[in-house]
């Protein structure tokens, strides 16, 4: 969506590079249309949301390591193949969990390799920490709508 108060933005590419090793851990947001306004952490809708995230983990089409549910955007650091096009992955993700919830996606997402360790903690704190800096919460463990993959391997909520 363009207009008067919005430049153009250049396309992203999104494809993981050949050079780039497999399970690569990437830091993903995806944004609603509508910004400010609390589409994706009603109940219902955040449980479709959780469960159609845990749908392409659990087909492997992505590895969840976070994915946190804010009222207007997503935030994950998850891990892909080479083989997937990640933006043909989301926007099959955004189209199926737009009929399903009438949610109204931006266009495309923003996504940024994660290079080292460091990158990875600072990332998935601040993904914690969102919505307590928001006051949607007063701990990270008190936030419902997110996934977290446990030193096993498992998806736990919370």
């Amino acid at each position: 969506m363009q207009g008067a108060d919005r430049p153009d933005r250049k396309k992203l590419h999104h494809d993981v590079p050949h050079w780039i090793e497999d399970g690569s851990l990437f830091f993903v947001t995806v944004n609603c249309s509508e910004r400010g306004t609390d589409q994706l952490t009603l109940p219902a809708v955040a449980e479709g949301l959780l469960d159609a995230a845990r749908f392409y983990h659990d087909q492997r089409k992505w590895h969840i390591t976070l994915w946190l549910l804010m009222p207007d955007h997503v935030h994950a650091l998850l891990s892909f193949s080479r083989q997937v096009v990640m933006e043909d992955l989301f926007k099959s993700w955004k189209r199926y969990t737009a009929r399903q919830f009438g949610i109204v996606w931006q266009d495309g997402f923003f996504d940024h390799r994660l290079r080292d360790g460091h990158e990875e903690n600072a990332k998935h704190h601040y993904i914690r920490q969102n919505p307590v800096r928001k006051g949607l919460c007063a701990s990270p463990e008190e936030w419902p709508h997110q996934w977290r993959c446990s030193r096993e391997g498992l998806l736990i909520r919370g």
